[in-house]
């Protein structure tokens, strides 16, 4: 029997310096070199999984589909972990909901672009798995759970001109849920990142929509619709739930109607090992340890480390911190650390999933529509563009790293005028109105009546922002951008607004006040964790799986790689690898 530890890592061991063996003292409290054996027992159970999130929960409702006793423990007081506060687009080619709508989508068009994508960071052997599981995953959580999807129609693939890509886009998002059906559970669900407007029910594709309610006749007709739906669930009495709160609700729902126990306030502390095979878990369960036995399994789904500024500092590029991403709070790599001291690989490290931020107070805004509306550029600290606004957002934020070494981009700044705030919605401040004055006081915003002023409240040369800003407005009004290519790809032209031409993403600035919002590498999360092989089964750095281990979600190395395919490609993954390791488990791959 091998003993395993149960406390918090220790900086050094945090630092990946050291390892440690038998109970840590400081957090438990039991007697140093005690045995994990010796621990109570808190249950025995087929299926252990770690987090509750939408990997885990997926992983849970599948092991009790197929006849497997589980148990889903869960750090945090509130389920859904980072999936709950999310817009919850999940990318899944070829899924029912997509052929069911007519998508063009074929299994060859699916797997020429996913490779052109992830490349070869990632084995053919997963990518083939996520493809070929992915269809079934969804299939599955509709008629194990109340969750139903819909096609976020037109919402292209992130690189929809590589072979196999679609402009129409493969995500889907949940359908509309009433929060009625968890009764008093529902309490328990993890808020959202940002809350929807009162009375209004929204989903993740109205939003380019919404930002152009002002300006567009669809925009208006897209917002009126957000509120009759909201009216019609107040008159019904529902609770209605969209986007991560209903993703997070469906599959918890479905935990509920197949018995699985969710222990909330139950942080993982150590993966337990018999004979070189993960069988269970540590945990602390109302202040004290307890050990978790798994026949079966465990599957870690506890998310990322984005939280845990040492091992964000240890694998990943400065600056960087835990203060400017929007992932769940409990998420400090826990699972991670754990798997790594059982013997897993780690890989992607060095990655997350990220955008461009602004550092509002009280938590960062992730920057979707608002980068890429016509009339705002980006420029880095000598006053100059660097990149496609329009691009995709972790691309962004890789050339802000790339080159800030060497030509410093860290922070950018989005550079607006009147005339774009006058026509669309700012993150949730309507067109026209006032900026809040805690954006100012923070320095997240600055704005001045002309260039020179702007350009010295944030510390950059006036003669390069007034130059970078009359060639970007000659380069509008001609509808082409000879040095970025803003607007060559059909994703760039998703949040944008069809009415400006001769390019939908391209609009000088001309009229003051002119507005500088600071821009950082903001993420949804880390993407780096254990290396997992086809049938999510955690794997040694020679290769060789770890008995009883495996892992989904931002605990796991990515599948989608240094690269992000579309919308929702957090998502789908972590759904797909939580349902393929308790179909391994219970022996039906």
């Amino acid at each position: 029997m091998a003993a395993t530890r149960t406390g918090s890592p220790t900086r050094r061991q945090v630092l990946g310096t050291a390892a440690g063996a038998g109970l840590a003292l400081a957090v438990t409290g039991t007697q140093q070199g005690a045995s994990a054996a010796d621990l109570p027992l808190l249950g025995t159970y087929d299926v252990l999984v770690i987090g509750a999130g939408a990997a885990g929960m997926t992983a849970a409702l599948t092991a009790a589909k197929q006849g497997l006793s589980c148990v889903v423990v869960e750090k945090a007081a509130t389920f859904g972990g980072s999936a709950a506060r999310s817009g919850a687009g999940i990318w899944i080619p070829n899924s029912p909901v997509l052929l069911a709508a007519g998508v063009p989508d074929t299994p060859a068009k699916a797997a020429a672009y996913l490779a052109a994508v992830v490349g070869a960071d990632v084995p053919a052997s997963r990518q083939q798995a996520f493809l070929a599981h992915g269809p079934a995953m969804i299939s599955f959580v509709m008629a194990n759970s109340p969750l139903r999807f819909r096609w976020m129609e037109g919402y292209s693939d992130y690189y929809p001109e590589l072979p196999g890509g679609l402009p129409g886009g493969r995500s889907i998002e949940p359908d509309q849920l009433d929060g009625n059906v968890l009764g008093a559970e529902l309490a328990r669900l993890n808020p959202p990142y940002l809350q929807v407007p009162a009375g209004m029910v929204v989903f993740s594709a109205d939003y380019k929509w919404l930002a152009l309610a002002a300006v567009s006749v669809k925009g208006a007709a897209v917002a009126a619709e957000c509120l009759a739906r909201g009216t019609k669930a107040a008159l019904l009495g529902q609770k209605p739930l969209t986007m991560g709160q209903s993703l997070a609700a469906g599959l918890r729902k479905g935990l509920l109607d197949a018995q699985v126990p969710l222990r909330l306030d139950t942080p993982l502390t150590d993966l337990y090992t018999e004979s070189g095979a993960v069988t269970g878990a540590v945990v602390t369960r109302d202040g004290s340890p307890g050990l978790l036995r798994a026949r079966r399994g465990v599957v870690v789904g506890s998310g990322g480390f984005e939280h845990n500024a040492a091992m964000r500092a240890q694998y990943q590029r400065r600056p960087i911190g835990t203060e400017w991403t929007v992932g769940a709070k409990e998420n400090t790599g826990d699972g991670i650390r754990a798997g790594e001291r059982a013997g897993g690989a780690l890989g992607l490290m060095d990655d997350a999933w990220w955008g461009p931020a602004i550092p509002l107070p009280g938590q960062p805004y992730f920057c979707l529509a608002e980068r890429t509306l016509p009339g705002g550029l980006m420029v880095n600290a000598a006053g100059r563009r660097f990149v496609n606004e329009a691009a995709p957002y972790s691309d962004v934020v890789h050339t802000m790293y790339d080159r800030n070494p060497t030509d410093p981009d860290i922070p950018a700044w989005l550079i607006v005028d009147q005339n774009y705030r006058n026509r669309y919605l700012f993150r949730d401040v309507a067109p026209a109105f006032v900026l809040p004055d805690d954006w100012y006081g923070s320095g997240a915003v600055h704005k001045a009546w002309s260039w020179d002023a702007l350009a010295s409240a944030v510390a950059i040369p006036a003669g390069a922002l007034r130059a970078t800003v009359d060639r970007f407005n000659s380069q509008a009004l001609n509808g082409k951008d000879t040095d970025f290519h803003r607007g060559d790809s059909a994703y760039d032209h998703y949040y944008t607004d069809p009415v400006v031409l001769p390019n939908s993403c391209l609009a000088p600035l001309w009229l003051p006040p002119y507005y500088a919002f600071r821009i950082v590498p903001g993420d949804l999360g880390t993407k780096g964790g254990l290396v997992t092989d086809a049938r999510a089964r955690v794997l040694r750095a020679d290769g060789s799986v770890i008995p009883g281990l495996y892992a989904a979600g931002n605990a796991s190395s990515a599948v989608m790689g240094h690269s992000y395919a579309g919308a929702g490609s957090t998502i789908g993954p972590a759904m797909t690898f939580g349902y393929v390791a308790a179909l391994d488990i219970a022996g039906r791959l």
